[in-house]
């Protein structure tokens, strides 16, 4: 029992970190009737419906598919990584960054494995870990916090992608570069991983997930209603897709539910409200990024959503706050533990050579974006 317990409190760490917070300031401020107002649904409705059809697009083997195709066309080393690493960094922009790690990471390891080159698995894991980090700021959906900020500010789309546009096109640059480094080793030809058995509905399943995932954006943008959307989504996985419903990340949304607690609290403090609005003055950015070295980014853009308005810095400090440690963005724990699984071995050199990376990406990142802020 007590190493039930255990495991839990390390898988969970920020899920049980968020309900002591949430229930350290509920002794502060009873429960009542305005705790209602707390959570933010639209944010929970969009998290659970994309997770959910994101799920269901990787069980029907759409992602592999696009990748084999893709790496055909590899010659080279150089040529495989650059695919692997953009295959990442563009798919995060409406995957999400979980998403597209959950689907290429494994892809990736099976494919070195196979074409005997597991001694380049750490350099390009890692990149793809940071290209999917990197890639998924530029949108709305691309990862959790840039969603939930991009709700509570009320940002126009369009407005949004340009904020975040000069820090990817920075990241596309940077992961390139990188990229151009491994060696230009031939490749004799790309090996064909397995293949899972197509359903005889296959093609009308993933027709309607893609209806659903058109649906979210809607959503997304305020075209379509949230409670309807809800109630579609649940509807078609209830009756067609059931099984995928328990693929979803139902901590991370507990873990938000009990953030909005903790922060509506905090905001009937006044004490609190005040020092923690006067500390993060003139700092989002830089505190942003710090404590999501801590904490990881998502909770760290809902905890400081709610003392400040300057978006813009938030936006800069959580997205580039998902380099640095290993728990900075929780996505990039993805990469780690299928690694470790596949090559226990390899688990402190791919830390050393992850932090390396992230700590040149974040310095490069953060002074760019304090001189896209000091222009602005």
């Amino acid at each position: 029992m007590l190493q039930k317990i255990v495991l839990f409190l390390k898988k969970e760490t920020i899920l049980v970190i968020s309900a002591l917070l949430a229930l350290f300031s509920a002794f502060q401020i009873p429960p009542d009737a305005q705790y209602m107002t707390y959570c933010n649904t639209d944010v929970l409705i969009l998290l659970f419906c994309l997770m959910a059809i994101m799920a269901g697009l990787q069980e029907m083997g759409v992602f592999q598919s696009i990748a084999k195709n893709l790496l055909q066309k590899a010659q080279d080393l150089r040529e495989l990584t650059c695919i692997l690493v953009l295959l990442c960094f563009f798919s995060a922009m409406l995957l999400t960054n979980d998403v597209a790690l959950i689907t290429f990471v494994p892809f990736s390891i099976l494919l070195l494995q196979i074409a005997h080159l597991t001694e380049q698995i750490i350099p390009i894991l890692v990149l793809q870990t940071i290209a999917a980090n990197l890639g998924s700021m530029l949108t709305p959906i691309g990862n959790p916090q840039n969603l939930y900020l991009y709700t509570v500010s009320h940002m126009a789309p369009l407005d949004f992608i340009i904020t975040m546009l000069p820090l990817t096109l920075l990241s596309l640059a940077l992961l390139l570069v990188c990229c151009m480094r491994m060696p230009k080793a031939d490749l004799h030809r790309i090996p064909h991983t397995p293949q899972q058995d197509a359903l005889p509905h296959a093609k009308y399943m993933i027709l309607a997930l893609c209806m659903l995932f058109a649906a979210t954006l809607a959503a997304v943008f305020q075209i379509l209603p949230h409670s309807l959307l809800l109630a579609v989504t649940l509807l078609f996985f209830v009756c067609f897709f059931r099984d995928v419903l328990k693929k979803v990340d139902y901590s991370l949304l507990l873990t938000f539910v009990f953030f909005f607690i903790f922060i509506g609290n905090c905001g009937r403090m006044p004490i609190v409200a005040d020092v923690i609005s006067s500390t993060l003055l003139g700092r989002e950015m830089l505190l942003a990024f710090l404590l999501s070295q801590g904490i990881s980014n998502v909770p760290a853009a809902i905890l400081l959503s709610g003392f400040t308005d300057d978006w813009k810095s938030l936006l800069f400090g959580v997205n580039i706050g998902g380099l640095g440690t290993l728990i900075a963005s929780m996505a990039s724990l993805i990469s780690y533990k299928f690694l470790v699984q596949s090559f226990p071995e390899k688990k402190n050199a791919y830390t050393k050579e992850f932090t390396a990376y992230n700590m040149v990406f974040a310095v490069i990142l953060l002074m760019a974006a304090y001189l896209l802020c000091a222009f602005s």
